[in-house]
């Protein structure tokens, strides 16, 4: 965390000297440092290169040697998909082309970095940045200093602002041109979509989700669908009293994209998905043979 900490000072201080192209390389490395950090706050084992017993020894807090690897960046945002319901894939896509950008800068002849406009990523880097501090009951201010505390908090403000008024916007595109629709064809298009079962729904779907569900178009009021992944699960407080032998477990998923097949409105993102009114959130309840510990000196 101290090292990511002085990372994103350097990157600050690139920024307020011109040096785009530096502010960018910086802040790439600050990011990938306070994930590890995140990760490391759960427990050290999830940061250590699992191909590197020395590495795990370390995580374990035993030190058999100072050569210690930690996991790759793309190993690193994919874990953060676990600890978070905000890391979404689109957090995960910045962050993973943001790590390819800094490689190619570090270790080839390109400059990826050069000539890059900060408004086209920086919003969505302070963005991503809470959301990994969130992980570790942290905050952009005490990342930063609390002194330079306002201007990415502007930026991430802006950044939300954006997100949410073009989804509003879509919305109400979309309910005026399925409103332009004659009445008997919007009539077939729910009767169209009412129809339509959740598996073939999935292949309409640009994620591959853990599930869909339904919900009701903001704008045309039909039946839609949310496609989403799993977060959690846990066994049920309430008990399985047909069968003593299975267990109820409650699965959480969160949405990460938004389709109606009638009025065709498309969100991609949980925010823009919020911002419409929609929940991300859904739970469905599972009936599972129980899982007991094997018996020990029985045999």
């Amino acid at each position: 965390m101290g090292k990511s900490q002085a990372y994103v000072t350097r990157a600050l201080a690139a920024k307020a000297t011109g040096s785009m192209g530096e502010y960018q390389l910086w802040a790439s490395l600050a990011l990938e440092l306070v994930g590890k950090a995140a990760l490391a706050k759960i427990h050290p084992c999830l940061v250590a290169d699992p191909q590197s017993k020395i590495s795990l020894f370390a995580a374990a807090g035993m030190s058999i040697s100072p050569d210690i690897k930690t996991i790759t960046a793309t190993t690193l945002f994919d874990r953060l998909t676990h600890v978070s319901k905000r890391f979404d894939e689109k957090t995960k896509e910045f962050c993973t082309n943001m790590s390819l950008k800094r490689n190619a800068e570090l270790h080839s002849g390109e400059a990826p970095f050069a000539g890059v406009m900060a408004a086209s990523w920086e919003g969505r880097y302070w963005h991503t940045a809470e959301i990994i501090l969130e992980v570790g009951d942290g905050s952009i201010e005490a990342w930063i200093g609390a002194d330079q505390a306002k201007a990415p908090k502007a930026l991430l403000a802006e950044y939300t602002h954006a997100i949410e008024q073009a989804a509003k916007v879509r919305v109400e595109t979309a309910a005026s041109a399925f409103a332009a629709r004659p009445k008997k064809e919007r009539e077939e298009a729910h009767a169209k979509a009412s129809a339509i079962d959740n598996w073939t729904m999935r292949h309409s779907f640009r994620l591959q989700a853990h599930n869909i569900w339904e919900t009701e178009c903001p704008a045309c009021k039909s039946r839609s669908f949310l496609a989403g992944v799993k977060y959690d699960e846990e066994v049920s407080e309430e008990d399985n009293e047909d069968d003593p032998y299975d267990e109820l477990v409650d699965v959480s998923y969160v949405a990460e994209e938004f389709l109606c097949p009638s009025c065709n409105l498309h969100l991609d993102s949980r925010e823009a998905i919020e911002a419409v009114g929609l929940d991300v959130d859904h739970i469905e309840t599972e009936t599972r043979q129980r899982e007991y510990e094997p018996d020990y000196g029985n045999d």
